[in-house]
């Protein structure tokens, strides 16, 4: 089966204040989407103030001077059906909202209003440091969403910025003060950092007034965001364990990887695909549904402007973790000595193709697609583009990559369950 193209028009801007812009008209839907990226994350936090980007996300919908309470801002909006919502990564933090193509000029003149006058209530700000606690608590209480964390945290050092936790440890939220947050978000929240992305049912013209009209910020001095660089510099096998009384166990077994800027980075994704990608990858096959030691298991890669990595996560039976680690350590093997077949080469590229072209139906989905490309890589690449480069990669393309990336002395084990030691998993590591 070949994929049928996909054109996806968009077009550039950048304004004389530094502001980037992005507008991606779409026929076939009755919504539009606009998405404002602002280039700062985790990643940028001194440990004294980790967390903090993920606390100025909270607030910015905490009321602002023409909206003085979160209920002023979402009876607007639920008001007219939207769909909105905030997030903050190590690199990057986002604020969104998708609406009726006819109710726009209130999506920009929302996100805008919140972007430029956010008040910081002190009131609001010390009741939203429970509410964050209490988010950290989720996360660590889940041991499949903590075990991530952890995992990048071993692979990459909890002293280093990229190995933070994007919430934050709690005595740095109990603590931080108004002052120092928006002393932090004045040194990012300027227009030559921040891109916006309105894509939908919207002609350029319009677009481009609008954006020009609502994100109209003064002219600053401000630089965009730099941060430190990451070399993971590893000669031994490494793990983590986070004791939990648990009876299933939650694993990241991964190695360092490749950055968006990679030559191999469409070879990775198609490794990932093949290895762990699908409910007809060979993890899934042979360590679920033939051995029966998991309910769920993926690989996958994930990318930063440095550095990346690749890793296989999965729940596994506690009393078979050995058994399992040995046999996912198997299959990297198999995939690192021996060329996939141009079969299997052939259903991972067009399984990849299909899921990128099932993602751009939506016009939430196409704003980030351009927009995150943008931000981190300062390049957009089309679907069609993207399609060539997947078609492009060889089985010894597969190879090479698996060669380069799977070695005993980079292997990282993070495990999340009923474990105090963790000797005995780290004899378990070699391919």
């Amino acid at each position: 089966m070949r994929i049928a193209s996909v054109m996806l028009p968009y077009h550039k801007k950048i304004f004389p204040n530094g502001l980037k812009a992005i507008v991606a008209p779409l026929k076939e839907t009755k919504t539009v989407t606009l998405l404002v990226l602002v280039k700062v994350g985790s990643r940028y936090e001194k440990q004294s103030l980790n967390g903090v980007s993920h606390f100025i996300e909270h607030m910015m919908y905490k009321g602002t001077t023409n909206r003085p309470t979160t209920l002023h801002i979402s009876k607007e909006l639920d008001g007219v059906g939207a769909e909105y919502n905030a997030f903050t990564g190590k690199d990057q933090t986002g604020y969104y909202v998708k609406v009726n193509h006819e109710k726009k000029k209130l999506a920009f003149d929302i996100l805008s209003d919140i972007l430029k006058n956010s008040l910081f209530n002190p009131v609001e700000l010390n009741r939203e440091r429970g509410v964050i606690e209490e988010e950290i608590n989720m996360y660590k209480d889940n041991p499949q969403m903590y075990v991530e964390s952890l995992f990048e945290e071993l692979l990459y050092g909890e002293k280093n910025y990229l190995g933070q936790l994007i919430s934050g440890p709690k005595s740095v939220i109990r603590k931080v003060t108004r002052v120092q947050m928006l002393r932090y978000k004045n040194k990012y929240y300027h227009p030559r950092n921040i891109l916006v992305v309105i894509a939908g049912k919207i002609n350029l013209p319009e677009g481009f007034s609008l954006i020009e009209k609502y994100f109209n910020f003064e002219r600053t001095k401000g630089r965009v965001s730099s941060f430190q660089k990451v070399k993971v510099v590893q000669n031994i096998p490494k793990a983590k364990m986070e004791y939990k009384k648990t009876e299933q166990v939650q694993l990241c077994l991964g190695f360092p990887a490749y950055s968006y800027f990679h030559k191999d980075l469409e070879a990775l994704f198609l490794l990932s695909t093949i290895l762990g990608g699908n409910m007809s990858s060979r993890l899934f096959i042979n360590i679920r549904e033939k051995l029966g030691l998991c309910y769920f298991i993926r690989s996958s890669a994930n990318i930063y402007e440095d550095i990346g990595n690749f890793v296989i996560q999965s729940g596994l039976d506690r009393r078979r973790i050995h058994q399992a680690i040995v046999k996912i350590l198997e299959e990297i093997k198999k995939i690192r000595q021996t060329e996939v077949s141009p079969e299997e080469l052939e259903k991972a590229k067009e399984y990849l193709k299909g899921r990128l072209t099932l993602e751009m139906e939506d016009s939430e989905q196409i704003a980030g697609w351009y927009g995150v490309q943008q931000l981190l890589t300062k390049k957009t690449l089309t679907l069609e583009q993207r399609f060539r480069k997947i078609q492009k990669v060889k089985a010894s393309d597969i190879q090479r990559v698996a060669k380069n990336i799977f070695q005993t002395a980079k292997i990282n084990l993070a495990l999340v369950g009923p474990f105090t030691t963790k000797q005995k998993f780290l004899r378990l590591l070699k391919i």
